[in-house]
């Protein structure tokens, strides 16, 4: 936990300006996690929130809390600054108590303020934060989950800069000096620079042009924005590139079979080389089901900010582990990691890694090579397109058998993907610079190292592979295929996605096959009661459906992201119309994420979230020939569209007694197969392929 390793009051809270300061190693990337933060110290301070502040997330004062992933950011940062605030509570009531006498239960806090019969006027709480009380360690015993009187923060954190237009994006940096870079990049991964000629380097010539090369890693960089893009679309055109292999074009489904994987037996939620039971003989059903290479589909293109300047390296990144990513570009240049900061500033949200981590050492590769001077460089949609590490392709296969009663007692489910690690993080080898796009352009390479398991619980491709279900016997296995034709990493989600689409479908199958309601048969099979829960108030929240309706679907799914986090029940209402084409309605959820901090940005979680998982199961997926990516803008790589949203009811559970847990990767697997049971329901064709395009819709009506 991050209290462990920063168990001080002042690695979380202190004073600036006569205000509540708050440290987190948590950047907020679209999530609210900044809103949710001040809410917390808000409720445990009767601090109005105006009166606190948000310290920025750098590599030389905010806390190593890892990466911003896998909705940990309430359960690790939130938790460790609660602790924080109520420890420190209770050590300013002991203070004034020293100062001033007075009983403990006398001291009251309100509007950032002590106060207490007898005492002349009320005391700020930022004037009792002496140094003394801020180096005292957090107590987390001195945390309750009470229901809370503070009244919650209603605006998002800079909301206002926001819809005003003055906010700042590290893309919008302008310094003094400063200059603009491209990458010039090679059709392919596995192309390499031939030739730089004369022709290309006149152009930089006439525009007074810098050029950056190590290898076949090449950058330009000059004063001017317009000239700089302008000229390194006319340099690409001029380079050779020589190519003896260019992108497997074979199926990618042919290629995730059990046959060319790393196999491992899933016990208690994580990985073992144990030996694997056979699959089940003469199974009551089973079914397999696919997810495509898909994109993170950031709005706006990757970049960031370098400069080198009196052996240091400072860079500015929207980057969701600035941590990681500091010692992995140190230990790529040859530098210590105390000569590399790095500072977040907000990008595009992602909901992964994306080319933020590339932008941000290819920014400092050229700001190594051109000393003194910072430089924003930026990629271009084509780029973030064709370059970011993608959501890897994921087949899952299902089996159960069941009784005459209809109650699965044995169940089978085998997730075959890529690795869906590859942050560039340390480790091994070099195993943090192997995962850069530059270093294995370079002339002294590091090239990517094979992909290795994620052995933690509820890791990589088995996220949620192991079922919140009460099946009497299970058999869970792990399939990783190293060698994919696409460089891969962490998505939202990860395998939860294709794993609740395969269950959650596969589930609602096995209730027809056996004639029992959807509802009730995912009710028999769950033992925990806030599951049960959620899933009635979810059928409370839906009408009947009247005899107008009845041409229409309406597909549910349940899912406990991790088995442990927030509870989220989905129910859809489509259509599909003559042409095949999905028209979502209506999409109804209900969550139970514990105890609420931050109600508004939970439900934008929950509806963002099934945004995401909609725009997968009905649009994305990343194409390509052997020459290279070809989806490369929002034509030939479309995602949801305004026309396309459905109608939201969301209702959620407050549970404030209970503890807070991560919501933000929630929403999107039970929204693919509630989709997906939708389309069912509608015309009977059961999809086990993501996207459910027209075409995919009609193939299989095809071969109905």
């Amino acid at each position: 936990m991050s209290l462990d390793a920063y168990p001080r009051i002042a690695d979380w809270i202190g004073t600036l300006d006569g205000k509540v300061l708050i440290h987190t190693g948590k950047v907020d990337i679209g999530q609210r996690i900044s809103t949710a933060l001040v809410q917390i110290v808000h409720e445990e301070l009767a601090i109005p929130p105006d009166q606190i502040e948000i310290a920025p997330v750098s590599t030389d004062e905010a806390p190593d809390e890892g990466i911003t992933s896998g909705s940990n950011s309430i359960e690790q940062s939130g938790y460790a600054l609660r602790c924080a605030a109520a420890s420190l509570r209770v050590a300013l009531i002991r203070t004034a108590m020293e100062r001033f006498g007075a009983e403990e239960a006398d001291w009251q806090l309100a509007d950032g303020q002590l106060s207490a019969p007898g005492i002349n006027r009320p005391m700020p709480l930022v004037d009792l934060m002496t140094d003394a009380v801020l180096d005292e360690k957090v107590d987390p015993g001195k945390m309750v989950l009470s229901a809370r009187d503070a009244p919650p923060v209603t605006a998002m954190r800079g909301l206002t800069e926001i819809v005003t237009g003055s906010y700042q994006y590290v893309h919008d940096l302008d310094v003094p000096g400063m200059l603009h870079a491209r990458v010039i990049r090679p059709p392919h991964m596995r192309a390499r620079l031939q030739d730089v000629p004369a022709l290309a380097r006149n152009i930089l010539e006439k525009w007074s042009l810098q050029l950056v090369r190590d290898g076949s890693f090449l950058a330009i960089a000059g004063a001017n924005e317009w000239t700089v893009t302008e000229a390194a679309t006319k340099f690409s055109a001029a380079c050779s590139w020589s190519s003896e292999e260019g992108i497997s074009e074979e199926d990618i489904f042919a290629q995730l079979s059990q046959a060319k994987a790393k196999r491992f037996l899933i016990e208690d939620s994580t990985p073992s080389d144990a030996d694997i039971p056979p699959e089940p003989e003469n199974p009551s059903l089973k079914a397999r089901f696919e997810r495509p290479f898909t994109m993170h589909g950031a709005l706006a293109p990757s970049a960031a900010m370098a400069t080198f300047s009196d052996g240091k390296l400072s860079i500015f990144s929207h980057s969701q582990g600035i941590y990681p990513l500091r010692d992995s570009i140190a230990d790529s240049l040859g530098l210590s990691p105390d000569q590399v900061r790095i500072t977040h500033m907000p990008g595009s949200g992602c909901y992964g890694h994306n080319g933020a981590d590339d932008a941000a050492f290819e920014a400092a590769l050229v700001a190594m090579a051109l000393p003194d001077t910072p430089i924003l460089l930026k990629w271009t949609r084509t780029e973030e397109h064709a370059w970011e590490p993608y959501g890897t392709a994921m087949a899952v296969e299902l089996a159960a058998t069941m009784d005459e009663e209809g109650i699965i007692r044995f169940y089978s489910a085998e997730a075959i993907s890529g690795t869906h690690r590859g942050r560039p993080r340390a480790g091994p080898n070099r195993a943090g610079p192997s995962k850069f796009l530059a270093n294995q352009l370079r002339a002294d390479p590091i090239a990517l190292l094979p992909a290795m398991p994620n052995m933690n619980r509820h890791g990589g491709m088995h996220r949620n592979l192991d079922p919140i279900y009460a099946f009497d016997d299970k058999r869970l296995v792990k399939n990783l295929i190293d060698g994919l034709p696409h460089r891969t990493s962490a998505l939202r989600c990860l395998g939860n996605a294709a794993n609740i689409f395969a269950l959650e479908s596969f589930v609602d199958e096995a209730a027809r096959q056996v004639g029992r309601d959807p509802w009730d048969f995912r009710k028999a099979h769950l033992q925990d009661p806030r599951a049960v829960a959620v899933l009635e108030r979810l059928q409370a929240c839906l009408p009947a459906r009247t005899e107008t309706e009845e041409a229409f679907g309406r597909g549910i799914a349940y899912a406990q992201y991790k088995n442990a986090m927030a509870r989220v029940g989905v129910c859809v209402d489509l259509e599909v119309t003559e042409m095949a084409e999905v028209r979502l309605l209506k999409a109804t959820l209900v969550a139970d994420a514990g105890r609420v901090i931050d109600a508004d940005g939970l439900r934008a979680q929950l509806e963002g979230g099934f945004i995401q998982g909609a725009s997968w199961a009905l649009c994305e997926q990343v194409t390509w020939d052997r020459d290279g990516i070809t989806s490369l803008d929002w034509e030939t790589y479309p995602v949801i569209r305004f026309d396309q949203i459905p109608a939201f009811e969301i209702d959620i559970l407050d549970q404030p007694l209970e503890a807070a847990v991560g919501a933000g990767e929630a929403a999107p697997g039970p929204a693919i197969a509630a989709i997906a049971n939708a389309i069912f329901d509608a015309i009977g064709i059961r999809m086990r392929r993501m996207p459910f395009t027209p075409g995919a819709i009609m193939g299989a009506a095809a071969k109905e």
